[in-house]
């Protein structure tokens, strides 16, 4: 395997080189992390001071300049595959602080990009919570005095990020982006998140109620949230983080693999086979990047498609690691161990089943192997 794949070559190298050097030191905390389980404060510390907080922000709020939204896109996802290698964890936090990067460049007014740049001088790092336990949250008030009432589940990061992009429903017509504190210990409930994988996510529940947003914290219009095909297609990003976890999986196997191991054609051909389902998901995920960066009106199906590809590759490379590295791939301390664990829980995000379903509806009202065909 190159070092670096076409999907990377793409974007500037000094961007990588920089991601690839925190391996190491991302890899050895996201097992004491795991181990505890707490935030990983040092770990997304260690992001902070290589600047990667910043580096898909607006321009205007002090991100870096991409030649166009492709070569972005290919940015992003180099970013998210190593650190998702290193760890899922920390992989899951900064995804969700990129997707909120994006709807800052989106729907942000000039005032919010500053108010951003000002924050993210600070080192702030940011979150997005969408899911909800009934009834979910509102958003009472005008633009004068506003009140949250409701709180997040499987809220990432609760507790430890600085900010949260939620969504609240007014009383009446679509819901929208409200931009809260996530770090409040009192409004933080994590007594439910024991879980075996993602510990370090720390994604519990969040108390918003009462809560005094400004109108400088309404991001963007009702409804922009849920616009396609930025919305569904978006998907990607958090694909790429487990793609990165898969090769990560795939690394350790070749590491594990005893000189004995190699030279037995059982061995190989598992080898390989764990090969081609990493690279299949990988070739995915690219395109449905690219995909997303051209807003193409298909992204949507082709993105919810990959979340499927990814899962089958991943739940394949799992087996076939744990088969060739035998008993050992499960003891305590393994990365073999964590990785498997962490991507057992991380595939289960934003029901799976009925994103391939629907993928699959789109694939039969296209002649998808035909000439022209949108989806290809």
């Amino acid at each position: 395997m190159s070092a670096l794949s076409n999907s990377d070559r793409a974007a500037p190298a000094p961007l990588f080189d920089r991601v690839t050097a925190l391996h190491g030191r991302l890899s050895a905390l996201g097992e004491r992390y795991d181990a505890a389980p707490v935030f990983p404060a040092d770990s997304l510390r260690v992001l902070v001071e290589a600047d990667l907080h910043r580096t898909f922000a607006p321009v205007e709020s002090g991100g870096d300049i991409f030649a166009d939204p492709r070569e972005e896109a290919l940015a992003l996802l180099g970013v998210l595959r190593r650190i998702g290698r290193a760890d899922l964890s920390v992989g899951r936090l900064y995804e969700g602080h990129a997707n909120a990067m994006k709807l800052y460049g989106w729907y942000g007014s000039i005032e919010q990009k500053t108010w951003l740049r000002s924050v993210l001088s600070k080192g702030a790092l940011f979150g997005v919570w969408a899911t909800e336990p009934s009834p979910g949250v509102t958003i009472r008030g005008d633009a004068g005095v506003l009140r949250l009432d409701g709180a997040k589940s499987f809220a990432t990061g609760a507790g430890g990020l600085t900010y949260a992009l939620v969504t609240a429903r007014p009383d009446e017509g679509s819901r929208r982006l409200v931009v809260v504190p996530a770090d409040i210990e009192a409004r933080t409930d994590l007594s439910a998140w024991r879980v075996r994988g993602m510990r370090a996510t720390g994604s519990g529940s969040y108390d918003l109620t009462d809560l005094r947003p400004r109108a400088l914290d309404l991001l963007g219009a009702p409804g922009d949230y849920d616009l396609d095909p930025r919305f569904t297609a978006g998907a990607w990003r958090f694909c790429a983080v487990q793609l990165g976890g898969i090769e990560g999986l795939l690394i350790e196997m070749r590491t594990a693999l005893s000189d004995a191991a190699r030279a037995d054609p059982l061995q190989r051909a598992r080898f390989a086979d764990a090969v081609a389902a990493t690279r299949t998901a990988g070739l995915w995920v690219r395109e449905a990047a690219l995909r997303a960066a051209a807003d193409d009106l298909d992204a949507p199906d082709f993105a919810r498609m990959t979340r499927g590809v990814v899962e089958r590759s991943a739940l394949d490379v799992m087996e076939l690691a744990a088969r060739g590295i035998g008993t050992r791939s499960a003891f305590d301390g393994q990365r073999i161990d964590k990785i498997t664990r962490d991507l057992s829980l991380y595939l289960r995000q934003a029901g799976p089943d009925h994103a391939r379903d629907q993928a699959a509806i789109a694939w039969l009202d296209h002649d998808v192997w035909g000439d022209g065909d949108r989806l290809w």
